[in-house]
């Protein structure tokens, strides 16, 4: 049976047209982009040409894009070197209870340290920031608020701009983790003022290892580089560059630019096919977070009745994911579906289904066949073992 794909938001299929366009440095690249003889500068002068294509891609500066490894690495950069360069009358963070563990560790381990006292915001059962708990816990010693833009399990958006808006009257840093919405809907920076941005280059279809920080010049200045041994990427981000991952990050960029409304279009036209199909097909489906407020990509579904874990296993050849995590020896459910409302039980029967460029109206049409066996399979084996 053909394999189907539907872990979009875990991670991205390499675009061919990303990976032809990476050859040429793969082959003929050589020396390193920093050095001043004419093979560094003909490396600096791609590293520079795809600098422009991702500022272009959230409407910011080139000078603003800071290459990293990935969006973990750019969150670590935007959150302990805020801390490490911050005045003492502005030690606490506020991240909210749905953020991805780059987010959520650095922010941690800062409190273990006592560099810096960390308060998290609570989210509404639709799965989006309480605004409202938000505000209350804003004040002048605030130096950061770091707030995803759209959930990778759920696909829920948060009202960023709302939230960029409330940081700002406190004087803090706007902090927001876009790896999941960037490439999938509009972003600008100049018209939602995010003061650092991390986004990944696998979640838009290019290579993997590359991503990047973008931020305001005066947010970039308030940062202490995490990583130490050069002056490469304005001093904050030592170690010769990945030209050949910035290239494809670059071209990725440019066709999500091109391509991104109407490709986002039809993968939500998918999306709907299969939730109908399920529904259509399956007793006790429930989406999880407010289906008015999500990517048009992602759907998390709850098939009562039905361990999660064991209907992923049942239905491959088609990947999916679950918002379980194993953690010293033992599965735990999804801290996101736990900080929206649902009992430990609802969160372990939830799949998220991630679709993307690359899925095909066939594929979801396997996919709904393989979940429905899987299902019925496992709720058979549940009710015959209860």
């Amino acid at each position: 049976m053909h394999e189907v794909y539907l872990d979009y938001n875990g991670s991205t299929p390499l675009d061919p047209r990303v990976a032809e366009a990476m050859i040429p440095t793969l082959r003929f690249g050589i020396g390193n982009a920093s050095s001043a003889h004419r093979f560094g500068q003909r490396q600096a002068a791609s590293v520079e040409h795809a600098r422009e294509q991702v500022a272009a891609l959230v409407d910011a500066s080139s000078s603003e894009v800071i290459f990293c490894s990935g969006a973990t690495e750019a969150n670590n950069l935007a959150l302990i070197g805020l801390a490490e360069g911050a005045p003492v009358e502005r030690n606490r963070i506020v991240i909210s209870a749905i953020e991805h563990a780059s987010v959520r560790e650095p922010a941690q381990w800062l409190h273990e340290q006592g560099k810096a006292k960390v308060d998290m915001v609570g989210v509404t059962p639709g799965g989006s920031v309480d605004l409202e708990e938000l505000d209350s816990l804003l004040s002048s010693d605030v130096l950061a608020v770091s707030i995803m833009a759209a959930n990778s399990e759920t696909g829920v958006l948060n009202p960023i701009s709302d939230i960029a808006k409330l940081t700002q009257e406190v004087g803090a840093v706007f902090h927001c983790d876009a790896t999941q919405m960037v490439g999938r809907l509009p972003l600008s920076l100049r018209d939602t003022p995010i003061d650092l941005l991390s986004m990944s280059s696998h979640k838009i279809c290019g290579p993997e290892g590359i991503g990047a920080l973008i931020g305001t010049r005066h947010s970039l200045a308030r940062l202490r580089p995490t990583i130490h041994g050069g002056s490469h990427e304005r001093g904050l981000r030592s170690g010769s560059l990945n030209v050949v991952g910035i290239v494809g990050l670059g071209t990725a960029s440019l066709l999500v630019s091109e391509e991104r409304d109407s490709e986002s279009a039809r993968v939500k036209k998918l999306r709907g096919q299969l939730v109908d199909g399920l529904r259509t097909e399956l007793a006790g489906v429930h989406e999880n977070g407010d289906p008015s407020k999500r990517l048009p990509n992602t759907a998390s579904v709850r098939f009562k009745g039905a361990d999660a874990e064991a209907v992923v296993f049942n239905m491959d050849p088609v990947a999916v994911s679950t918002g379980s995590a194993c953690s010293s020896g033992s599965i735990e459910p999804s801290r996101v579906l736990l900080a929206m409302g649902l009992s430990r039980d609802e969160a372990f029967e939830s799949v998220r289904f991630s679709l993307g460029r690359f899925t095909t109206e066939a594929e979801i049409k396997t996919a709904i066949r393989q979940t429905v066996k899987a299902v019925q399979h496992v709720r058979a084996m549940t009710e015959s073992g209860s």
